[in-house]
């Protein structure tokens, strides 16, 4: 830690989630350089296909999704993880959930501050 700076901490669960598809709630962090983003998604219910400058890794904690990255479609599971390099059209459906998601963005994703 440099000097100056403070140490922050959170409960996820206090943190207000923000809901930007029907099903899914994700509740954000954001640091100096980048974002981590905690997401639950309803059985039924995913992010449609879209694109971001921001480079993103996850790893999927509870549940099952399928994850479309450049139109190759993949099944994820709980204990598996992906990176979606920034640019990259992508899309994911929850076919078991909730499914509990813990998503990394950089840069930090200013918009969703």
């Amino acid at each position: 830690m440099r000097e100056g700076e403070a140490m922050t901490f959170y409960a996820v669960e206090d943190i207000v989630p923000r809901h930007p598809a029907d099903g899914v709630a994700v509740r954000v962090i954001h640091g100096e350089r980048m974002t981590v983003a905690f997401f639950t998604i309803a059985g039924g219910s995913g992010v449609p296909e879209h694109a971001h400058p921001h480079e993103q890794i996850g790893t999927v904690l509870k549940g099952k999704l399928e994850l479309s990255v450049a139109g190759e479609k993949q099944l994820v599971t709980a204990g598996g993880a992906y990176h979606i390099p920034s640019g990259v059209t992508h899309s994911g459906l929850c076919l078991e959930g909730p499914a509990e998601v813990i998503e990394m963005f950089a840069p930090v994703r200013e918009d969703w501050r």
